[in-house]
Formats: structure tokens, sequence, C-alpha cells
């Protein structure tokens, strides 16, 4: 459960929860100007609140910071992309995935990491987290391409929405680019196994998880060049390795820390 936190990681995050609730819950009455102020500084505090909490003594990571890191990069391809795409409207969604996040991380710090056993255990662990934000952008815009083909079947699309092929097509694009994240994370997981774990490669729950969501995703994208997978098939396969990734890493370090209480 919580710890000791430092006042300015206490402060940035209850304000950066705070800013997405409020966004959440009264983007249609703020008004769009309003709406992007505040979500941009919401934005902005989460991000210093990862920052300090990364540069924190001791260091710690767990389920929880796992979550929040997540969140604020699909966060930040969100941001990226309604500058491109004004038409993509699903601020008030990330808004309450981030407050949860955020509120998820004071209360569940993770574990303590003193010391690194390799230099390249950051970049390890940096390239896990990536494919973990690009899929998560990929599953988020598979859930607004289910939204927008339901509005278009039952004649309630909404003017501007942006085109359902548009949608699927940048889905595809986050599934190839967290693919290739997650390779670089297998292969550096294999090439440092004896650097960063002293006793080489080892199946544990974790590399399984991972190995299983890579021939998943594998599979997806060449079921999509070969024979045109999209829709509803396409993104259940990108449920299941989406929720492979979870399970190789979030759930399990969530069972640890929350229910086990352990390191």
């Amino acid at each position: 459960m919580i710890l000791t936190t430092s006042p300015l990681l206490l402060a940035c995050s209850l304000a950066a929860a705070v800013g997405y609730l409020v966004v959440a819950l009264g983007h249609r009455a703020l008004g769009t100007r309003t709406t992007q102020a505040i979500w941009m500084l919401t934005w902005a505090l989460h991000g210093a609140s990862l920052l300090i909490y990364w540069m924190e003594s001791p260091g710690r990571f767990g389920f929880a910071s796992a979550i929040s890191v997540t969140t604020w990069l699909v966060s930040t391809i969100y941001g990226i992309e309604t500058q491109l795409q004004p038409k993509l409207r699903a601020r008030w969604t990330l808004a309450t995935l981030g407050a949860a996040a955020v509120i998820l991380n004071l209360l569940y710090p993770g574990s303590v990491h003193p010391r690194l056993p390799s230099v390249w255990l950051p970049l390890h662990w940096a390239l896990g987290i990536a494919s973990y934000g690009l899929i998560g952008a990929a599953v988020f815009h598979a859930l607004l391409l289910r939204r927008a083909d339901e509005a278009m079947r039952h004649a309630h699309a909404e003017d501007g929405q942006m085109p359902v092929l548009a949608l699927e097509r940048l889905m595809f694009q986050f599934v190839a680019a967290g693919f290739l994240f997650l390779s670089a994370t297998l292969v550096a997981g294999v090439g440092f196994a004896e650097v960063l774990y002293g006793n080489g490669w080892r199946w544990d729950h974790k590399t399984v998880f991972s190995v299983l969501a890579w021939i998943s995703l594998a599979t997806l994208l060449t079921a999509r060049w070969r024979l045109g997978w999209r829709g509803k098939r396409a993104a259940r396969l990108l449920y299941v390795s989406a929720g492979l990734l979870v399970m190789g890493y979030v759930v399990t370090r969530f069972v640890l820390e929350a229910l086990l209480h352990r390191g």
C-alpha cells in the first residue's frame, strides 16, 4: 500500500488526478479551448510526477507505475494525433483512465530497486514500456473503431467523426510499431540475459506471456497482410495480445504487491 511519498510527488500526482477528473466530468461545459488547456497542464503534471517518481531514492517500479507510464504514453500519442486528426475525440475516456492510473501509482509505489545489475536494464525496461504504450494505443484505437463502426451501422454517426478506415489504419500502424518494440525487448532480454539476471535466459511467466503475445501480434499482422483481416476479427486478436502482455507483468505484479504484499 501507499508508502512515504515526497510532498512534491504527492502534490503533482493529486493535481494531475484532479485535472484528469475535471476534463472527464466537465469537458462539455468547459468548452474546447479550456478543456485543451487543462488537458495539457494535466498531462505535464502527470509526466512530472513520473519523473519525480523515477528520481526518488530508493528507486521503485511495479504494476501501478507500469500502468501509469503506459497511460501517459497513450495520452501523449493521443495529444499528437489530435493535432494531426482533429476529428479524433475521446479525451474524456483517457482522462478517466489517467486519474485512476495516477492514484493507483500513489497507492502502490512498487518494489525497491536500490542497485541496477546492469546499465542495460533501463534500456530493457524502456523498450518494454514503449511496447506497452504502443499496444495500448492500438487497443484504444480498436475501441474507437468499434464505437465508430456501431454508430455508422445504426446511422448515429456524428458530424466530423473520424472515418472508420482511417481509425483502422492507425490501429494497425500502432500494432506494427508495438510489435517492433516488443521484438526489440525480447532480443534485448536474450542478448543481455546473463548480464541482467546472472543465470542466462530463463522461461519465467513474464517471458512465456511475452513470447505468446509476440506470436499473437505476428499472427495478426500476417493475417492482415495476407488475408486482409479487419474489423472485429482483428480487434479480438489484438485484445488477446494485449491481455497476454498485461498477464506477463501487470497482473502478476498486482498479485504479488497488492494481494500477497511481496516485492
